[in-house]
């Protein structure tokens, strides 16, 4: 039986992460490949400078990188987001492949039970999508 957590544990309701980008344009073609949708769009003196992408409840923001730090920053390193859905995850690895992504691991069954593909994004950022054995 879960124990229940202290109230001074954080008990987040959702997370969305935001990651900044060098070509948001490229970047937005490659999560609506994965099937995330474009939600909220943040625009300056008419160019688009972010999106908010949805995935059923989950929101994931990208932003276009304004260089300051350098072109030459690093993104990505160190980072992946786990995705878990219900869904047919071999449905989903080859819409997103017809749809230009590159896999780097083909939808496996794991060890530990579940099945799931691995991507990275267009700066360097990993994704694991996965679905939990039933």
């Amino acid at each position: 039986m879960p124990k229940t957590p202290p109230k001074s544990q954080l008990q987040a309701v959702h997370i969305a992460p935001g990651i900044t980008v060098d070509d948001l344009t490229k970047s937005i073609a490659f999560y609506e490949g994965l099937g995330f949708a474009v939600g909220e769009r943040w625009e300056d003196g008419g160019k688009l400078m972010g999106v908010m992408l949805h995935a059923g409840n989950n929101m994931y923001g990208l932003s276009q990188d304004d260089f300051a730090k350098g072109k030459d920053r690093v993104k990505g390193v160190g980072m992946r987001t786990w995705i878990s859905t219900d869904q047919d995850i071999d449905e989903i690895a080859a819409r997103a492949k017809a749809a230009g992504v590159k896999l780097d691991a083909e939808p496996q069954d794991y060890p530990w039970g579940g099945r799931g593909f691995a991507v990275t994004d267009p700066d360097g950022f990993k994704l694991t999508i996965s679905r939990e054995s039933r």
